[in-house]
């Protein structure tokens, strides 16, 4: 199991922008104000906003060495004129196509526990994967941003995916666990994809940075840093069927998977909140099998 701390922590993880709240001024114990809906077009906003980094550096974990894992192959994907390290499962048969799912993993860093965590149950049930590094971690070039200019890397790791001999593109899959579920999140905002299962995301950043303030390399004081890195704040907008879930030992962003699943709906899409067993690690097995359920009713593998 993924037993490092911050991976363990990670899941506690435009428009007009009138004056919001300030997360600096809310008391982790206080209930946070409803998050504003600010559209359903995440892409223009993200067109429209640059974040603004006041500390530069790499992500906050160290990882483990980048050598793949028993299973899996190394390559190396381009994003933002940056060379990245991804692992792969072995390339299929260009005639036979097989759907896939970019699987994106929790904390700031890169194990190689979460390949047969996360991974390997995907490619046993007859999908090709890929689990990229982004920016900053495990020693990669670029600057650790909290979740935002990351979910660029995310969108060029499927571009990625989605070359590799026997993938369909037309069924390429987004999963993650924890900090790797908010980017799931996000990417489903901004990417195209088929479907997407978030394990234990925080659809409202400020619930995750109530903890890990000292992790936010950026003005937690600006509402609008904070509002481009939540999902909830866009989530009329997802682009494809997604599906959030999380351990019933933990509980922390329930409330916001429930608004972002609401918003969802209410504009028409398909979206759903899962309460599986177990706490933030243990809650993994029961969280993989209903997102290959979920991935199943999108593809009819089983």
């Amino acid at each position: 199991m993924l037993l490092h701390r911050r991976a363990v922590l990670a899941a506690l993880a435009v428009a007009p922008f009138a004056a919001r709240p300030i997360l600096a001024q809310t008391p982790e114990s206080a209930p946070l104000p409803e998050p504003p809906l600010l559209g359903s077009d995440y892409r223009a906003a993200r067109a429209a906003f640059r974040t603004n980094l006041l500390r530069r550096g790499p992500a906050p974990d160290q990882g483990d060495p980048l050598t793949a894992p028993e299973g899996a192959e190394a390559l190396r994907y381009r994003s933002g004129g940056r060379d990245l390290v991804a692992w792969a499962s072995p390339p299929g048969d260009a005639a036979a196509l097989k759907p896939a799912v970019l699987v994106l993993h929790g904390g700031n860093a890169i194990w190689h526990g979460h390949w047969q965590d996360l991974v390997a149950p995907y490619v046993a049930a007859g999908f090709h994967a890929l689990m990229p590094t982004l920016r900053g971690e495990n020693g990669q070039p670029g600057d650790f941003s909290a979740f935002y200019d990351e979910t660029d890397d995310v969108l060029a790791a499927a571009e990625a995916l989605r070359a590799r001999p026997g993938v369909d593109p037309e069924r390429v899959f987004v999963s993650g666990h924890s900090v790797g579920g908010t980017l799931t999140l996000l990417a489903a905002l901004s990417g195209d994809f088929r479907g997407a299962a978030a394990l234990s995301p925080s659809p409202d950043t400020r619930v995750f940075f109530q903890r890990f303030a000292d992790e936010a390399p950026f003005d937690l004081s600006d509402p609008r840093e904070l509002e481009m890195r939540s999902a909830v704040c866009f989530a009329s907008g997802f682009r494809c069927p997604v599906l959030m879930s999380h351990g019933d030992g933990e509980t922390r962003s329930s409330r916001s998977i429930d608004l972002a699943v609401a918003r969802a709906r209410a504009a028409g899409l398909r979206a759903e909140h899962r309460v599986v067993a177990g706490d933030h690690m243990g809650s993994i097995p029961a969280g993989m099998r209903v997102a290959l359920d979920f991935f199943a009713s999108e593809t009819g593998v089983r």
